[in-house]
Parts: structure tokens; C-alpha cells; sequence
């Protein structure tokens, strides 16, 4: 029979022992099968800074919200002041004489010093007072608060349809002035 005094010891080494065994199965089979971390830094491409998701910028004009823009994402390059926007919703807010205006679009990118807005991939521009058009890509110019495209633009109010090659239109008046290839028909209803 073994000695009172040397089983607590060997019960001591004994668990030590299986202790130390499983840390290294866990060490060594975690090792091999888990990828390299990386920082959130390293995984932004070089010109990124931040990138977000679900994403708001907004513009105040005399105190007053002008406009929100909300992006599922966004990279911004502080560098350059840009912000690049994908799943883009802009919303103009209502004013005297109009209604508001809501812009949808695939891909942006918005300048944080001029305040503009490119739009591109199925813009769809619509207001409250009925007035919609559909283009390729669309520019919002902060300083004049208009909406410029060179692509072909599919306009609609009511019951005038109209095509048209280029399009300004003034977010505070509405009103919208085609460039070329204008042609418009008159919907029965």
C-alpha cells in the first residue's frame, strides 16, 4: 500500500499534468484553424479613413434642415472630403410653394466641402406634388440647389410623359428645363 503522504502530491502532479495536456490540444488545434487578425485599419482599402453603416449627412440652410441624406454605406476619405455612398435615400424638405423631394440611387458620392452630391445607377427622383423622373446619373449642386444630368431622362407629371437627353431642375421651384432630344405624348387616363 502507498503511503498517506505521497498520494496528495501525486494526485497534484496528476491534474497539473492533464491541465497543462489540455491547454496544449486547444492551444495547437485553435492555432491552425483560426485566420490572422487584422486591425479594422488594415482591412479599409489605403485612401478609406472611416467606413460606416447606415450612415446620415445632413445640410442646414438659415437654420433650417435642407436636406438628409441616408447611405447603408459609407467609406469617407478625409483627404479628399469625400464620402463614397452606396444604397443612397435624399430627402429635401418641403418648403412655401412645394413639396418635398425624395432621390433614390445605387451609388454616390458626397463632397463635404462643396456640398454636392453625384448620384449613379437608377436614380429616381420623385416629389410630393407628383413630378417624377428616372435617370443614369444625376449631380446635386449644393451652392445652387439644382439637379443636373447629361444622361437620357424619363420625366413624368400626371399625364405628361416626356424623354429627354440633359436636364436642370431647381430643387426650391421645381421646375425643370430638358436640353435635347425632347420627346413628350400626353397619357390618356
Amino acid at each position: 500500500m502507498v503511503s498517506p503522504v505521497y498520494i496528495r502530491p501525486l494526485l497534484a502532479l496528476l491534474v497539473t499534468a492533464a491541465v497543462f495536456g489540455i491547454a496544449t490540444v486547444v492551444f495547437r488545434s485553435g492555432a491552425h484553424n483560426s485566420a490572422p487578425v487584422r486591425s479594422a485599419k488594415q482591412q479599409l482599402p489605403n485612401n478609406i479613413d472611416v467606413a460606416l453603416k447606415k450612415a446620415r449627412f445632413s445640410e442646414i440652410q438659415n437654420g433650417l434642415l435642407a436636406w438628409e441624406l441616408f447611405a447603408e454605406r459609407a467609406h469617407y476619405d478625409k483627404e479628399g472630403d469625400k464620402a463614397y455612398l452606396s444604397d443612397i435615400r435624399m430627402e429635401f424638405q418641403r418648403n412655401r410653394s412645394h413639396g418635398a423631394i425624395t432621390v433614390t440611387a445605387d451609388n454616390g458620392e458626397y463632397s463635404s466641402t462643396t456640398k454636392n452630391v453625384r448620384l449613379d445607377g437608377h436614380v429616381h427622383v420623385f416629389t410630393e406634388d407628383g413630378a417624377s423622373f428616372t435617370t443614369r446619373s444625376v449631380e446635386y449642386k449644393g451652392d445652387t440647389a439644382h439637379f443636373i444630368t447629361q444622361d437620357p431622362v424619363n420625366f413624368r407629371q400626371q399625364r405628361l410623359q416626356l424623354t429627354a437627353v440633359g436636364m436642370d431642375m431647381g430643387v426650391r421651384n421645381q421646375q425643370a428645363h430638358f436640353y435635347s432630344s425632347i420627346n413628350a405624348s400626353i397619357v390618356s387616363r
